[in-house]
């Protein structure tokens, strides 16, 4: 075999290695991710207790679950407590969110 054709192999593959490393970090990590604002409605919202925490160490972790209003997937967040406990199922509201991080969540007032 000739070894144009292995070095040419080796750059396509380490081209389709780069594109898959940039896209996981973008897309799956939300490093260098855009920021992105939605409007939701929160569907429901859970805390689930962390094994093995230390003390001093947060014991539970909060989460809510999403659905856009103009469609799309419900997606999940984990935030703090401070939105754990003011937001409850059924609010409606703008997200602002990067990659899989929630940022901050506005509440509409009816």
């Amino acid at each position: 075999m000739p070894t144009w054709i292995i070095v040419v192999l080796c750059l396509l593959l380490l081209l389709a290695l780069t594109y898959f490393i940039y896209n996981y970090r973008r897309h799956i990590l939300g490093i260098d991710a855009p920021e992105k604002k939605v409007d939701v409605q929160i569907l429901d919202k859970q805390s689930n207790r962390i094994i093995g925490a230390q003390p001093g160490e947060e014991d539970e972790e909060y989460w809510f679950y999403v659905q856009p209003l103009a469609g799309g997937p419900k997606r999940e967040f984990m935030i703090g407590i401070h939105y754990y406990q003011a937001l409850n199922p059924g609010d409606i509201g703008t997200m602002t969110y990067r990659g899989q991080q929630f940022i901050h969540f506005a509440l509409q007032r009816q």
